[in-house]
């Protein structure tokens, strides 16, 4: 798709600042104000497609590396309910798509208590904005710990069982494989807990793609 004529962002741009007026904001990756994402933040989101296969695997595609700019963004996206956000992301996370598969999106299930924090859940909204439609194939069995709380052998306990196949929904699929969607890989965990519940029901998986991964450090391992 060509680039709006300069009229037409000259338009947007004075829209924008008549809309900050009245209901003022601040660059989600920046802070500069009056601006819900500035343009030097924008370009730095332009995705950089990284690839990682976990311990079990699974091969891993994202987008943007989990720091900076892109971490801001994504930060007031999950947790400060930005869902403006969501669409520069999305872009990040439709080029980590993998060329050539025929699969459709499967996203991470958001726990129950995050959708009532939320009101919304953050990967499916990223999926819609990606020009996709998300499969729910996947359940959330049992509780867990906060994640973020647990080094990463912990996490792979933790998440063990936690996650099952909705009864007859992967029935809908035929013979098409799955591709994995959430947010950030960590550790790895989340994503080989859901191929795993995944492909216990017979579902083939052929991969995960994630908006962002954090970043490897020397003599750590495979990282969600």
């Amino acid at each position: 798709m060509p680039p709006p004529a300069a009229p037409v962002v000259a338009v947007r741009r004075a829209v924008a600042d008549a809309l900050a007026v009245v209901f003022p904001v601040a660059c989600a990756g920046c802070d500069e104000a009056d601006r819900d994402l500035c343009g030097a933040c924008r370009r730095l989101l332009s995705p950089t497609p990284i690839v990682r296969r976990l311990p079990r695997g699974l091969e891993v595609r994202s987008g943007l590396v989990f720091e900076g700019v892109p971490a801001r963004v994504i930060r007031s996206f999950k947790e400060d309910g930005r869902t403006s956000q969501a669409r520069p992301l999305a872009a990040a996370l439709a080029a980590a798509w993998p060329l050539d598969v025929d699969a459709v999106p499967v996203p991470v299930p958001a726990s129950p208590a995050s959708l009532r924090r939320r009101g919304y859940a953050p990967v499916e909204l990223l999926c819609r904005r990606a020009g996709w439609r998300p499969h729910r194939l996947l359940r959330v069995a049992r509780r867990t710990a906060d994640q973020r709380s647990l080094a990463k052998e912990q996490r792979a306990a933790n998440l063990a069982g936690a996650l099952a196949v909705r009864p007859r929904a992967h029935r809908l699929l035929g013979d098409l494989r799955v591709v994995l969607v959430d947010d950030v890989v960590t550790t790895g965990a989340t994503l080989e807990e859901a191929a795993r519940a995944l492909r216990a029901a017979g579902i083939p998986v052929a991969g995960a793609v994630t908006v962002a991964a954090t970043p490897r450090r020397a003599g750590s391992g495979d990282s969600s």
